[in-house]
């Protein structure tokens, strides 16, 4: 189980906070991840046990949606790593005109001395 810094309270949670501390448990969190992992198999063995009534001959195939969501997903994080890559500008590109690169006056700086 989780170990929670001395200062958390539990029973000074708001109630909402309190019916979700189970997720606070690694292992918890991991029995919801498989959970939602047998939902989705199990979702996707449904589709071949109706009929459909369907717009386009595609639509007929057993788990068309399942497998559309995924290669869409696929096709966003592919395509994302592309707009990344001309997109990205250097650690510096504004810093001409960025407010951090000014220089302050150096008797205005409150600096603390270093007993080292």
């Amino acid at each position: 189980m989780a170990k929670r810094p001395k200062k958390d309270n539990p029973e000074k949670f708001p109630r909402l906070g309190q019916l979700f501390l189970w997720a606070d448990n690694p292992e918890s969190v991991n029995r919801l991840v498989y959970g939602l992992y047998m939902l989705c198999a199990l979702l996707f063995l449904a589709d071949f046990f109706y009929e459909k009534h369907v717009y386009l001959r595609e639509e007929e195939f057993p788990g068309f949606y399942a497998l559309y969501g995924f290669f869409m997903c696929a096709l966003l994080v592919i395509c994302a790593k592309g707009m990344r890559i001309v997109l990205k500008r250097d650690e510096d590109y504004y810093a001409p005109k960025d407010v951090e690169s000014e220089d302050y006056p150096e008797d205005q700086l409150d600096k603390a001395e270093n007993d080292g």
